[in-house]
């Protein structure tokens, strides 16, 4: 595909997944997320034509302008969108597939020292929430999401959703309006696995109290004694002791 072609079509994916966008001169002119994968097309092809020193001199210019730092390495496929544009970064070696969606904060980063492939494969259709952090030499299937904040260390299948540190795979509700162009934006659907176990927790804890209470009441009642005066509860644990 041709340079021309490919921003055509990265412009042209914002008015799919973006709503404030408006028409493409704004969008040319004013989302720093196109302007990064803009000078990332050019220089990937300088890139890949050995003219390493002037590629990386190009990517450096683009993280001055958009802040977001995308190595001329990585490679990325069509209709790619950076919504916000701010703190991103894709490490050399990871692979992006067609109609990816990225927000603000994103990390695809390495965890390992060697030369060869140490970051992240997206696979086509897939969202990454802000503030995540995809890390590794992992695949995340295609059409899968990643909650927002999230660390994901292990491979994600196909069309699943990913939330928490590390990532858990959870079940997502379905949404109640879906995208013409069929992108799931519906981040508010995503459950909080890590709110749902404290909720858990919480109405264990009340449970437990409540059999506290009724033993307490209990033996009250077989020993005649009121729990709240403190000489009776003296004399009540001495007593239960001998008896015991």
């Amino acid at each position: 595909m041709g340079l021309w072609r490919q921003w055509r079509d990265d412009i042209a994916c914002v008015f799919e997944r973006d709503p404030a966008a408006r028409t493409s001169l704004e969008v040319l002119a004013t989302y720093p997320g196109v302007h990064a994968v803009m000078m990332h097309r050019l220089s990937h092809r300088l890139w890949q034509r050995g003219w390493r020193f002037a590629a990386r001199w190009l990517s450096a210019i683009g993280r001055f302008i958009s802040n977001v730092d995308i190595h001329p390495g990585a490679q990325i496929g069509a209709r790619f969108f950076i919504d916000h544009g701010a703190c991103v970064v894709i490490g050399e070696t990871a692979i992006i597939g067609d109609n990816v969606t990225l927000y603000h904060g994103v990390t695809l980063g390495g965890t390992s020292w060697n030369k060869g492939k140490r970051h992240p494969t997206l696979e086509d259709g897939v969202l990454v929430g802000a503030g995540a952090k995809i890390l590794g030499n992992i695949v995340v299937g295609r059409n899968a999401r990643v909650g927002a904040n999230s660390v994901v260390v292990d491979a994600v299948p196909a069309g699943c959703t990913v939330v928490g540190i590390p990532g858990k795979v959870v079940k997502v509700r379905s949404a109640g309006t879906p995208n013409p162009y069929g992108v799931d934006l519906d981040h508010h659907l995503i459950p909080d696995p890590v709110s749902k176990v404290i909720a858990c927790l919480l109405d264990r804890i009340d449970a437990l109290e409540i059999q506290v209470q009724g033993a307490r009441e209990v033996i009250a009642a077989e020993l005649d004694c009121d729990p709240d005066n403190e000489i009776c509860e003296h004399d009540c644990t001495r007593g239960m002791a001998v008896n015991h």
